[in-house]
């Protein structure tokens, strides 16, 4: 009888136990992040890193116990919708984000969709970090968008000055795919050509974006003879095309882009040819990167089989995210509340050597603090891989 009365109470003392252990890992309330951007079609690399960044800092933040925001620990759960570049789909992720209850999204990842969703975050109280340019979204009155890397209007201009200065160029065209966001970074990168004294050779060629032929489009913009051709806005699908195709022309001059780029897309699609390409990388270097970052990096290979460069810049998003709510925690459920930390906020940078900050800017671009501080660093293809040609700051 006693062996049994024994028996009962260790199986009951082994349930409590079994009990307390899946309460113990249960206890974390969720902290739903939302991500609405392209990861499908000729420009997919851009929201792909983008995805893949949250999921694996998310994963990592989680494994270390969750982020403790005021008096609560969340695990950080990351909520993604494919807007296949279409801004119908984007406004269509939006709204279930909010009809999920989330008030903080990343992307966007193109100008179209990041103006699309406006309406739909300011009326549902959503913060959300576009990968997109217009200064529109960033400006008095909008208040609900923070840009989430350096825009092609601070970019380009440092690239041209460095190209004027350390290249010799003189003479400048562009080129762009017929849609809104390319047009768009052509008619500010040459303006910011001109303002800067170079002679803009030829800025009205336009390409289909299905275009798979770009000799007669590029041929009329070769003959100009230009030192510096830009491919403005242009995807990671149609870059090495666009190259190649330049390459077999005769072209012999630089080549870049304000956007950012892939590496292996760069490789497959152009090989040597896309030596010497310039474009926009992550927001870190060997130089930078903190052992934080090398983890992720490593983290992030692991996790997916690769690597996108761009991820150096798409990390910081929910990093920043997650900072400003832990600064204040009643922004958990307010965005209101979200803005009041904007001005003042600052965070120890783990991605970064020394004593790099999280900090919000755009003051000089926008005129209110509506962008992530990250280094500006400009990249050159060689052989397979990104170099850093130079690093530069935004205000």
């Amino acid at each position: 009888m006693k062996r049994r009365v024994f028996l009962g109470t260790t199986g009951l003392s082994l349930a409590l136990a079994l009990a307390a252990t899946t309460s113990a890992w249960a206890e974390n309330a969720k902290l739903k992040i939302g991500f609405v951007g392209v990861t499908s079609g000729p420009a997919a690399a851009w929201g792909i890193s983008n995805q893949r960044s949250m999921e694996t800092r998310a994963a990592w933040l989680n494994e270390l116990g969750g982020v403790k925001i005021g008096d609560t620990t969340y695990d950080v759960e990351i909520v993604p919708f494919d807007d296949q570049k279409d801004p119908k789909r984007a406004i269509a992720g939006m709204e279930k984000m909010a009809q999920d209850g989330i008030h903080y999204v990343v992307g966007p990842n193109v100008d179209d969709g990041a103006a699309a969703v406006r309406p739909v975050a300011e009326q549902n109280g959503i913060m959300y970090f576009p990968y997109a340019f217009p200064k529109e979204l960033y400006a008095p009155p909008a208040s609900n968008a923070i840009l989430g890397m350096v825009a092609n209007y601070q970019s380009g201009p440092a690239i041209y000055k460095y190209l004027m200065e350390n290249k010799g160029v003189k003479k400048v065209a562009f080129i762009a795919g017929n849609e809104s966001d390319p047009l768009s970074q052509r008619d500010s990168g040459s303006a910011a050509a001109k303002a800067l004294g170079l002679e803009v050779v030829s800025d009205s060629v336009t390409y289909q974006m299905d275009t798979t032929d770009f000799t007669p489009v590029l041929l009329p913009v070769i003959q100009a003879a230009p030192d510096l051709l830009v491919l403005s806005g242009v995807s990671p699908a149609n870059a090495p095309q666009l190259i190649r195709s330049a390459r077999e022309l005769g072209y012999t001059g630089l080549i870049s882009t304000e956007t950012a780029q892939d590496a292996a897309v760069l490789q497959e699609g152009a090989g040597d040819l896309a030596n010497g390409f310039i474009s926009v990388g992550g927001a870190s270097t060997p130089e930078l990167a903190s052992d934080t970052m090398k983890e992720f990096v490593k983290r992030y290979t692991e996790k997916f089989g690769e690597y996108n460069d761009e991820s150096n810049t798409k990390v910081y998003a929910l990093e920043y995210i997650i900072e400003t709510l832990k600064a204040n925690p009643k922004a958990i459920d307010s965005v209101d509340e979200f803005k009041k930390t904007i001005d003042g906020f600052e965070a120890p940078n783990p991605f970064m050597v020394g004593d790099a900050k999280l900090k919000y800017v755009g003051t000089t671009s926008f005129g209110q603090k509506r962008q992530v501080s990250v280094p500006l660093v400009v990249n050159e293809f060689k052989d397979g891989k990104f170099e850093t040609l130079f690093v530069a700051q935004v205000d």
